[in-house]
């Protein structure tokens, strides 16, 4: 199947192919939409069984880019890119600095920053070779550095919006979340939902991430086939997407599914399934947008972490007016999200 008859190509604008031979760089960049300003998206690193995988993957992610930074407001249009990895091409400052060249070479159209598989120091290498990236080290009291921390909390805002419209509950005291993946969002939304008082439950496949997270607070372990189907209040996906599809939406025993992963719903249909079984949905790319909040503050020089810490907080604003209005109107929260994001590229047109 060519690119242009891709179930997952949506009138992107460009896609680019790199690599470099000297570090093992293989990298695709998908640039979805300018429309709103430059494509902004993270950098994922990840392994994939085929080129056809990372494809899907990088098309559908940078589409929820556009729609991401539209809903929240934000001067970015919508592009993501994907690092192939393998054994052959570890990660290391060489590899980075060929991908930030890479960056460089679209001349400002898409502007990165770290996702899953980069960190913080990747992005310093990424620097020295293009001024079209953030998410790096800053100073006190200013905007940027690790955007984790902030998809954290906009997820956990999230979190008390749909309880308050779900369970109608204004405090998280006692009620049970059941947080798939505890890497780096995973476990600072943890923290957040432990000091408030809610009952944990956690998975990941990495033992190591586990320990840190019942290193410093009580969480009842799941296997990581099971977390998904766990009895818990509120189910918080945070690793990765297409979890959300007609075999699994039956068996899920949440009331409400709130959490940092992009894409979780396979098709748009899962979105009508989940509210025909009464499962509050938050759209993935609005609750998990506190990290792009940031990048953006960081990358525009506008904002102190004080704004960026209000801006994110609007995250529970969004939501409650698109719960409202999903049952208001009977109609599913994806289709609503998806609709507002397409009229605000739209109009930026």
């Amino acid at each position: 199947m060519g690119v242009f008859n891709h179930a997952e190509f949506d009138n992107h604008e460009s896609l680019h192919f790199f690599q470099d031979q000297a570090t093992g760089l293989k990298a695709i960049i998908a640039v979805h939409s300018t429309a709103l300003g430059p494509a902004a998206g993270g950098t994922r690193r990840w392994t994939y069984a085929s080129d056809a995988d990372a494809i899907k993957d990088v098309l559908r992610l940078s589409r929820g880019m556009t729609y991401k930074n539209a809903v929240a407001g934000l001067r970015f249009g919508g592009g993501k890119a994907v690092i192939l990895a393998d054994d052959k091409s570890p990660k290391s400052p060489e590899l980075f600095r060929a991908f930030g060249r890479a960056v460089n070479s679209l001349g400002g159209r898409y502007v990165t920053a770290e996702d899953v598989g980069c960190s913080v120091d990747d992005m310093r290498s990424v620097r020295e070779e293009t001024e079209f990236v953030s998410g790096l080290p800053h100073s006190e009291g200013d905007a940027g550095g690790d955007p984790s921390p902030w998809t954290a909390l906009g997820c956990y805002e999230g979190i008390l919006a749909a309880i308050k419209v779900r369970l109608d509950r204004d405090s998280l005291d006692g009620v049970s979340v059941a947080v798939q993946g505890v890497g780096h969002v995973g476990l600072f939304l943890c923290r957040l939902l432990h000091e408030a008082g809610a009952k944990l439950l956690i998975s990941d496949v990495n033992r190591d991430n586990i320990k840190m997270v019942t290193d410093e607070m009580p969480a009842t372990v799941v296997p990581p086939a099971e977390l998904l189907f766990a009895d818990a209040d509120v189910l918080a996906p945070c690793a990765l997407g297409n979890i959300l599809t007609s075999t699994t939406i039956p068996k899920i025993k949440a009331k409400i599914i709130a959490g940092a992963a992009n894409n979780q719903l396979a098709t748009a249909r899962d979105g009508a399934r989940l509210a025909k079984r009464d499962i509050l949905y938050a759209p993935d790319y609005v609750i998990n947008a506190g990290g792009i909040i940031s990048v953006a503050g960081e990358y525009y020089g506008t904002s102190s972490e004080e704004q960026v810490r209000a801006d994110v907080g609007r995250i529970k604003d969004r939501l409650q007016e698109i719960f409202e209005a999903a049952r208001a109107n009977g109609r599913p929260t994806n289709d609503l999200a998806d609709e507002l994001a397409r009229n605000l590229v739209a109009a930026g047109r």
